[in-house]
């Protein structure tokens, strides 16, 4: 089976209100499909990578009731307080030295939320409405301690209301009678956000006591410029995570400020060549104050191609 870019949700403001739509919690974590052809099962994120080693836990799918199947769904990791954390599942999906995985897997257990199915028997289902790809899923998988089943819902307004008070990603909104379109992004499937999140571009840093850095500069690229989107010190990063980083950044440092224009944020920083990307929690736009973020958080590095980091 060869991979496919799967179907992915445009932003919405608002919650959907027509009866036609149902309503998922939006998971932060690492979108993953499942292929399984008969004999061998593989796995890999929604650019088309593979992660098939680094999440062994998915490799033997008794749990799921089918010879060949293509399920879609998002690998997540739990944080100390029980909620999902970005920062958590990038220490199994980051892994690039195999040596590592099995220690990986005793530090950070994952769970795969299991939301569609593409594939099953030597069928593709994807020109099935959605709510029939589901009762496929709930005939064929039988949730355990590493898969579940993703539970819809048809009060969208309270579920997001739910979310946001236990302080998580969003929702999704999804039409219950589309199809599922490979390589789509349209308005069948709407998210909304109780939090936003980009991958930005790091262009440089400051550093505090003993010479370790204590914040970065973040931007994103728009008519060929790195724009300054802010400058964030908080989030997810452990001690020896800032430290890791110093090492990082000063293999990279440059004289040239790879920015288009100069912010007072800046004071004091140095410049890196702006081949770092890292995953941002902000609360909103600073739209007022040159498009900044307004408390910007580090949730974890990602690997992915700087010029990508775009405004929309």
């Amino acid at each position: 089976m060869n991979p496919i870019i799967p179907f992915e949700p445009v932003l919405s403001e608002s919650v959907p209100l027509d009866s036609r739509w149902l309503f998922q919690v939006k998971w932060d974590g690492v979108r993953i499909l499942t292929y399984r052809d008969g004999t061998s099962t593989r796995l890999f994120n929604r650019k088309k990578h593979e992660r098939t080693h680094q999440f062994p836990e998915l490799l033997n799918p008794a749990w799921v009731a089918a010879d060949s199947f293509i399920l879609d769904g998002e690998v997540i990791a739990l944080a100390a307080d029980g909620k999902p954390s970005f920062h958590e599942v990038m220490r199994r999906d980051g892994i690039r030295r195999l040596e590592r995985v099995p220690q990986a897997r005793r530090q950070v257990a994952i769970s795969y939320m299991i939301f569609d199915i593409l594939y099953l028997n030597g069928q593709w289902l994807t020109e099935c409405p959605l709510e029939e790809r589901q009762r496929h899923l709930a005939e064929i998988v039988t949730p355990n301690r590493h898969a579940q089943l993703v539970e819809s819902h048809t009060d969208g307004a309270a579920l997001f209301k739910a979310i946001q008070q236990q302080g998580m990603e969003g929702i999704v909104a999804k039409d219950g009678s589309s199809a599922y379109a490979i390589e789509g992004k349209d308005k069948r499937w709407v998210k909304i956000k109780n939090y936003g999140d980009i991958v930005a571009v790091i262009g440089g840093f400051t550093v505090g006591d003993g010479g370790v850095v204590n914040a970065v500069l973040a931007g994103l690229y728009h008519n060929g410029g790195l724009l300054f989107i802010g400058k964030v010190g908080t989030g997810k990063l452990t001690g020896n995570d800032w430290r890791t980083l110093t090492s990082v950044v000063r293999t990279i440092e440059t004289p040239v400020c790879p920015f288009a224009h100069r912010h007072p944020d800046m004071r004091g920083a140095y410049w890196v060549k702006p081949v770092l990307t890292a995953k941002i929690q902000f609360t909103e736009w600073r739209v007022h104050e040159g498009r900044t973020l307004r408390q910007p958080s580090i949730q974890a590095f990602v690997s992915v191609p700087p010029e990508s980091c775009v405004f929309e």
